[in-house]
């Protein structure tokens, strides 16, 4: 089953600011979609989505 977290929960997945979350998705540099006006995440989006940015760091 799809794991669909919220802005607080995205940011502490990620362990950073919900400030740092909103930035990110105004410069659509996190994958995210919207509900209703939510700003909303799939788990295991963002969990591929971490892995690649690290990746790319270590770069």
């Amino acid at each position: 089953m799809t794991n669909i977290l919220s802005v607080k929960e995205a940011a502490n997945f990620i362990r950073v600011s919900t400030s740092t979350i909103y930035t990110m998705v105004r410069l659509d540099e996190i994958p995210h979609f919207r509900a209703r006006g939510k700003i909303l995440f799939n788990q295991e989006v963002l969990e591929a989505f971490t892995r690649s940015e690290s990746k790319q760091v270590v770069s």
